[in-house]
C-alpha cells in the first residue's frame, strides 16, 4: 500500500480500507494470541512470528532499494524493539495465559494515556482536557483490576499495566533516536525482538516443535502475516495521509473489536465491573486522542 505524496490527498476508499485493516486486524490479534497459546510456548511463538515477519519485510524493502540500517540504527532498533515487542507484546502474551483477550486489549488501550505522561519527560505535558482523560482512563484501570479475572491473577494484572507503559515509553523515546527510515524501522525492530524471544525461549527450555492444533497454527500464521505485515503497512499509510487523531483511533477501536470477538469466538464473559472499566478506559483514551494538537501518532502495535 503506497503512501501518497504530502501534497496530495489520499483516495477515500484507500483510507477506508486501511482503517478497516488496522481496526479489525489489530483488534483480532488478542484472540489470535490466545489461540496460538493453545499449541505453542509463550516465548517461542512470538519469536517465530517476529523473525518471519521481520525477515520478509526486510527482504522486500531491500529489493525495493531501501538502505540497510547502520550499526547505530541497529543498536537503537534493538533497544526500541526490546521495549515495544519483547516487553510490551511479550507481557501481553504471558498475561493472556490467564486473562481473557478482551480485557487484555482494554488494558493495552491505555498506551495513549501513558504516552501523554511520558511525553512530559521531554517537556510536552498534556492539555487540560487530556488530564481529565488521564484521570478517567486510569480510573478504568483501577476498576479493571478489581474485576474477577484481574483480581484472581495479580501477576497478569501487573503485566498488563507494564505492557502499555513500556510500549508508550519506547514509542515516545523512539522519536528522539536515530532509527531506520519508514518500514525498515519496523523490520529491524521485529527482527531483533524475534531473535531475543528465541534466545529467551532456548534458555527457558521451551519446545520448538512446529506441530500444533490447526487453530494454533492458523493463529500463528495470521499473527505473522496480517498482524505483523499487513497492519503495519496500513498504519504507515494512515500516518502519512490522514490526521493524527484518525490514525491513532485504533487505540479505542481495538478493544471494542477484541471484546466482540472474545464474546463470539472465544467464549469469554464480561461482568458489570468489566464493562464499566472498558467504558472508562475508552472514554479516557478518546479525550487523549481527540485533543492531541501535536499530531505525532504512536508507532503501530504488534499484537
Amino acid at each position: 500500500m503506497q503512501a501518497q505524496s504530502p501534497g496530495r490527498s489520499a483516495a477515500p476508499l484507500l483510507v477506508f480500507a486501511a482503517l478497516v485493516a488496522v481496526y479489525l486486524v489489530w483488534g483480532s490479534t488478542y484472540l489470535a494470541i490466545r489461540f496460538a497459546l493453545q499449541g505453542y510456548a509463550p516465548l517461542f511463538f512470538p519469536g517465530l512470528r517476529f523473525c518471519f515477519a521481520g525477515l520478509v519485510l526486510f527482504a522486500i524493502l531491500r529489493m525495493r532499494g531501501y538502505p540497510s540500517p547502520s550499526l547505530r540504527q541497529w543498536r537503537n532498533s534493538v533497544v526500541i524493539g526490546f521495549l515495544l515487542l519483547n516487553i510490551g507484546n511479550g507481557a501481553v502474551v504471558w498475561a493472556e495465559r490467564s486473562v481473557g483477550s478482551g480485557l487484555a486489549a482494554t488494558a493495552v488501550a491505555t498506551v495513549p494515556l501513558w504516552a501523554s505522561l511520558f511525553a512530559g519527560v521531554w517537556g510536552v505535558w498534556p492539555q487540560r482536557l487530556q488530564w481529565i482523560g488521564l484521570v478517567v482512563g486510569f480510573a478504568g484501570i483501577v476498576v479493571l483490576n478489581l474485576g474477577g479475572d484481574f483480581a484472581a491473577n495479580p501477576l497478569a494484572a501487573l503485566l498488563l499495566v507494564l505492557a502499555p507503559a513500556t510500549w508508550a515509553f519506547g514509542s515516545v523515546w523512539s522519536r528522539r533516536l536515530d532509527l531506520p527510515q519508514g518500514l525498515m524501522s519496523s523490520a529491524a525492530q521485529m527482527l531483533s525482538a524475534g531473535v531475543v524471544f528465541m534466545i529467551g525461549s532456548a534458555i527457558a527450555g521451551e519446545s520448538w516443535q512446529l506441530e500444533a492444533p490447526p487453530k494454533a497454527i492458523a493463529a500463528l500464521l495470521y499473527l505473522s502475516i496480517f498482524g505483523s505485515l499487513v497492519a503495519f503497512s496500513a498504519y504507515m499509510f494512515l500516518v502519512q495521509n490522514v490526521s493524527a487523531a484518525l490514525a491513532t483511533s485504533y487505540a479505542y477501536a481495538n478493544p471494542v473489536v477484541a471484546v466482540l470477538l472474545g464474546l463470539l469466538l472465544g467464549n469469554e464473559h464480561f461482568g458489570r465491573t468489566d464493562l464499566l472499566a472498558i467504558g472508562l478506559v475508552l472514554g479516557g483514551v478518546v479525550l487523549i486522542v481527540l485533543y492531541n494538537r501535536a499530531p505525532k501518532p504512536l508507532p503501530p502495535t504488534a499484537e
